[in-house]
């Protein structure tokens, strides 16, 4: 779903203007990313959490050359569905 679609969809079931929900959605990015960049787990009801967890440094081979490289560790964004939401897309 593209942004558009999806500010669409949230400005027709809130009643808010498609400028508003803009508005509205870029301010909760700059908030879950600010939060993010801090080190902070963010809780979104009904769907998950999005933590920040670092990916440790690994070895790395090249299928076709068989060369042996080393991959930094490096921080990265995860996302754990709650248990509700896990179960309902088994169903799909």
């Amino acid at each position: 779903m593209l942004t558009k679609e999806f500010t669409g969809l949230i400005s027709g079931a809130s009643g808010l203007s498609k400028k508003e929900t803009e508005h509205l959605l870029s301010t909760m990015n700059a908030i879950i990313r600010e939060n993010l960049m801090t080190g902070n787990t963010i809780q979104l009801q009904g769907i998950g959490t999005l933590e920040v967890k670092e990916r440790s440094e690994r070895t790395i081979v090249h299928p076709r050359t068989g060369e042996r490289s080393v991959v930094p560790a490096k921080n990265q964004v995860v996302f754990k569905p709650v248990a509700a939401l896990k179960d309902t897309l088994k169903k799909i």
